[in-house]
């Protein structure tokens, strides 16, 4: 089912490896073109705008942009208890993973009368984008609004599609997500318009400084095109997992977790890495008898047949290792003997699960760390959210006059082999004599 691409026995370099392994395409330039307006009548004309957009893409207006109290609190009331339980187990290990990441200031003097301090400083106000489509997210919910709140955000606003099932507000889990975490403002809007309202936002409704969460290709473009404006976290790509494995992996644990990622979405990429051709065999053999009883099959067989998915042969564990740091995988499972020490040298990953009693699926509910990732090869460069995405170090220069003088002649000729004299002159008329 899965393709095969062997690069055993070549000299790959990571040029040729990027462009030989197997990856969705997703071309944002592609839909700018129709995002861009989008976004320019929504910065001009606010929410009447964004809810026109969402008639058109939704089939359904809300009665407001803003849900009101009583229909978060119906969606809160009637969740189901053990739905409810979940999330508040899930909500609790995110918690306490997020919290222990805010970061101390630190204070450093220089010398006498010279100091500088860092501080982390929350970012005022953040939008967090909870994608609708072909599923229901309020795993995502936890995952943005979470280490929000451990930064110590004051103002944030949770941003859905409207649900014509559901009277024009989000999908009631997803209230009642935000019910559980506290959240009070929650918009009705989705897609390239919530993106821009939030960027923008009008008359009664607040812009914000930050915009985090997935999306589909068309919140993408829209974060591409109000970055600048706003701060955004990334441009997310479709889903993916990578998954190192030797001989000594259970296929059918292999089968299942290339097969849960694919249910996301058809872009989404699965891809094993081994140099073991039995192992191969045996996986895509599991996979093509167990794929088509899950209920989003036709969705699975989509994403698993295209050129996005697939089986690397490589020569070894340790050429494995390299074929991964290429690819930088969203997800990277370690399938291997000595899982800690394989998963040790791995240097560009969003998130490692390490050993067959780790897969994805434990890190998209309540494993405690994020499922915000870099995707698409990203994770070579960035992270995935956490609670330093909300937090901005600011310095504090304090320098009194004698902590001036003792660096003084430096900064004058700095400042004069730059050919900015006037810097130096700053300096000198607080160092010389009256």
């Amino acid at each position: 089912m899965l393709s095969t691409i062997d690069v055993r026995g070549q000299v790959t370099s990571m040029s040729v490896l990027r462009r030989t392994l197997p990856r969705a395409q997703m071309d944002v330039d592609a839909v700018q073109s129709t995002v861009q307006p989008i976004v320019e009548d929504i910065k001009q004309r606010g929410a009447v705008a964004a809810l026109e957009y969402g008639e058109k893409f939704d089939g359904i207006v809300p009665d407001s942009v803003k849900v009101p109290a009583d229909v978060v609190k119906r969606a809160a009331d009637e969740l189901d208890p053990q739905i409810k339980q979940a999330l508040t187990e899930a909500i609790a290990r995110v918690r306490t993973v997020h919290a222990a990441q805010k970061p101390e200031g630190s204070t450093v003097t220089l010398g006498d009368g010279a100091v500088v301090r860092e501080e982390f400083l929350p970012v005022e106000r953040v939008g967090l984008y909870v994608p609708g489509g072909n599923a229901v997210y309020p795993s995502s919910v936890i995952m943005n609004v979470v280490p929000a709140q451990e930064a110590g955000v004051a103002s944030l606003v949770v941003a859905s599609p409207p649900q014509k099932e559901f009277g024009g507000w989000p999908h009631p889990t997803i209230l009642a997500a935000c019910s559980l975490l506290g959240v009070e403002e929650i918009w009705a809007v989705g897609g390239a318009q919530a993106i821009a309202l939030l960027a923008y936002g009008d008359n009664d409704l607040d812009p914000v400084d930050l915009i985090t969460g997935p999306g589909n290709i068309f919140v993408t473009a829209a974060k591409r095109c109000v970055r600048g404006v706003v701060g955004i976290d990334a441009e997310a790509g479709p889903t993916e997992i990578a998954i190192v494995a030797d001989e000594t992996a259970n296929p059918v644990y292999v089968a299942y977790d290339l097969i849960s990622q694919a249910e996301h979405d058809v872009m989404a990429a699965s891809v094993l890495i081994t140099p073991s051709v039995e192992l191969a065999e045996a996986v895509d053999r599991e996979i093509e008898a167990r794929y088509g009883v899950t209920l989003n099959a036709d969705r699975v067989a989509q994403a698993l047949k295209g050129e996005q998915s697939g089986i690397v042969l490589v020569d070894d564990i340790d050429h494995a290792i390299v074929v991964a740091n290429a690819y930088a995988a969203e997800h990277l499972e370690i399938h291997t003997r000595a899982a800690t020490e394989v998963a040790a040298k791995i240097r560009n990953a969003g998130a490692v699960f390490v050993g067959e009693h780790a897969p994805v699926p434990l890190g998209d509910y309540a494993a405690g760390s994020n499922h915000v990732l870099p995707t698409s090869g990203s994770a070579a460069y960035a992270s995935g959210l956490s609670t330093y995405t909300f937090l901005k170090p600011m310095h504090f220069v304090e320098y009194t006059q004698q902590g001036l003088r003792e660096i003084g002649s430096t900064i004058i000729t700095l400042a004069d082999a730059e050919r900015l004299p006037a810097h130096g002159e700053a300096i000198k008329a607080r160092l010389e004599k009256n």
